[in-house]
């Protein structure tokens, strides 16, 4: 069972580090980082590791959306191992290792995370929720193609949820036991059902996410 988070720590991060998903999209913004960090905390109570390891990378995986999305993963390593701050709570080892979990926690990376931390925060980043998923990709769609109609913003949504979730997607968990394996499968059958599909799209884009 992994021990208590520094309050240190943890008071270092509420006050610097999660205030930054304020300026993110509407995706990735303070609820999606709390989200992460709760369900990695979560997956730690379960496992042999360092609760402050899990907790921090966590906080810091999604913080390179500060200079865009494409290589944001890249960026967030970046991040980790130049914030001198965290030294004051682990080792040079231990930072590569939390560095390398927050560059291997996206779904489309083409190998499996490195480390335990790794694995963790990429499975915590996966909550499963057919609702969110597809209000927070209609969100993505209206923040970076606002010239899109209604049509094309359904057969966008369509298309990354299929290549992402469905069934063959890119998506993948990493420990047999979590709550995700069920809810993926229920969201597969959802993505199966273009009249679902359109009944929740309908319900989420008129207000404009």
């Amino acid at each position: 069972m992994a021990k208590p988070i520094s309050q240190t720590l943890r008071q270092y991060i509420e006050e610097n580090i999660i205030p930054q998903y304020d300026k993110f999209d509407k995706a990735h913004q303070r609820d999606h980082v709390m989200m992460v960090i709760r369900q990695s905390m979560e997956l730690a109570e379960k496992l042999e590791v360092n609760a402050d390891m899990a907790y921090a990378v966590a906080a810091y995986h999604d913080t390179g959306l500060c200079e865009g999305r494409e290589h944001h993963h890249e960026v967030s390593a970046r991040i980790i191992r130049a914030d001198h701050t965290l030294r004051k709570w682990f080792t040079e080892e231990q930072i590569d290792i939390m560095a390398d979990a927050a560059e291997d926690h996206r779904a489309s990376s083409n190998h499996e995370p490195r480390t335990i931390y790794g694995r963790i925060v990429a499975e915590a980043d996966r909550f499963i929720d057919a609702d969110t998923i597809i209000r927070r990709t209609i969100q993505f769609g209206l923040d970076h193609y606002p010239e899109l109609g209604p049509k094309e913003h359904f057969l966008r949504m369509v298309s990354h949820l299929r290549e992402k979730y469905g069934r063959g997607g890119y998506l993948h968990l990493w420990f047999d036991d979590s709550p995700n394996a069920l809810r993926l499968k229920q969201l597969q059958d959802i993505i199966d059902d273009e009249a679902a599909l359109h009944r929740l799209f309908n319900q989420y884009f008129p207000e404009r996410a």
